[in-house]
């Protein structure tokens, strides 16, 4: 896999291609957009890029002042880079570099990715060990942190000692879905890329590559489900998960909480999914416009009899709820509290 195999992030793709053929590669990059739509899949393939066999010679020599002629061996000298994508200087996918970064055995390739739920100062510490080298194989040190918002104060501070010194021959890149919970003086030294939710074309296209044995109803109702983050449906089984949910909205009212942080996000992801089209088929009336079209009788069942106030009103306070997500909520009080508002709004459909 190579940038050129990035789909639906063009414009993303289009920025890290033309920054690389001008060698203006800055010291530190923020990939961020929602989770599964991505970011980490680019940020290995850039590191591909940068360190590609192919490309040594070629990122050794600095284009004209115009920005677009190129001298290196092997290059098209005349390169329309950002306003037209041009490949010249993606990863060849093929070489002993690409490979050794495509299972993660490069020396000169690290990613960090958190540890029950955080990313601690020992992990950015060792970081830190790793930069103070210069590469032992490639042309750049490229540092991944996943989840990068997850890194806990030390680790933020240590971290920000590196971005204000950083080693010439290295490239660090944070991927997140939260940005915000970064400190500004983080998010100030960094580039950034953002990235989007995909279209439902560009989900199928994803699903499919990972997925060829998917069936076509099967892959129609997975692609609505993961609203543009074709990741989510990759590493999950979504329609698996929707049933679970659908099991225990029938059981609201058992005493129990949620697992944990991962099974919280999935169970609210689901509810306002949930929310949403009983909403429109309340407005509209018309089932093709669900989300959950497979679903539309227990959507019907449900919003027949419910005031779209009601709906929208508990819509709201579930979204709330997930944004609090990040304070580490008490597990039973959350799904208390959840299962307080979903009752409500049962009770008012079925007394009515």
């Amino acid at each position: 896999m190579a940038l050129r195999d990035v789909i639906g992030q063009d414009r993303a793709v289009k920025i890290l291609l033309s920054t690389i053929s001008r060698g203006r590669l800055p010291s530190a990059y923020i990939f961020c957009g929602e989770a599964g739509i991505g970011k980490r899949f680019t940020a290995t393939n850039l590191a591909k890029a940068i360190n590609c066999l192919k490309n040594r010679d070629a990122l050794s020599v600095r284009p004209d002042p115009k920005g677009n002629t190129h001298y290196a061996h092997g290059v098209p000298k005349k390169s329309k880079i950002f306003w037209g994508i041009s490949y010249d200087f993606d990863a060849c996918d093929g070489c002993v570099s690409c490979k050794k970064i495509a299972s993660a055995t490069h020396p000169d390739f690290v990613v960090i990715t958190p540890e029950k739920g955080e990313i601690r100062v020992d992990e950015i510490r060792a970081v830190e060990d790793a930069l103070s080298f210069k590469p032992y194989e490639g042309e750049k040190k490229v540092v991944i942190i996943d989840d990068a918002d997850t890194m806990n104060p030390s680790a933020a501070n240590a971290f920000l000692k590196t971005l204000e010194e950083p080693p010439d021959e290295s490239l660090l890149i944070l991927v997140t879905s939260s940005p915000d919970r970064l400190p500004e003086t983080i998010r100030s030294r960094c580039a950034r890329i953002n990235f989007v939710p995909l279209s439902p074309e560009a989900c199928k296209r994803v699903i499919e590559a990972e997925r060829p044995e998917m069936q076509d109803s099967e892959m129609s109702a997975i692609v609505r489900l993961c609203m543009g983050r074709p990741g989510l449906a990759i590493s999950a089984d979504i329609l698996k998960e929707r049933e679970r949910f659908i099991g225990l909205l029938r059981n609201m009212g058992t005493p129990r909480s949620l697992a944990d942080r991962d099974e919280m996000d999935q169970w609210l992801d689901m509810a306002l999914l949930f929310l949403r089209d009983m909403a429109v088929l309340r407005i509209t009336g018309d089932g093709g416009l669900l989300l959950n079209t497979d679903r539309v009788g227990l959507i019907s069942d449900i919003a027949k009899n419910t005031d779209i106030k009601g709906i929208i009103e508990s819509y709201h306070k579930v979204g709330l709820l997930i944004r609090q997500l990040d304070f580490n909520l008490n597990k039973a009080i959350t799904w208390n509290y959840v299962s307080n508002i979903i009752q409500n709004l049962l009770y008012t459909a079925t007394t009515k």
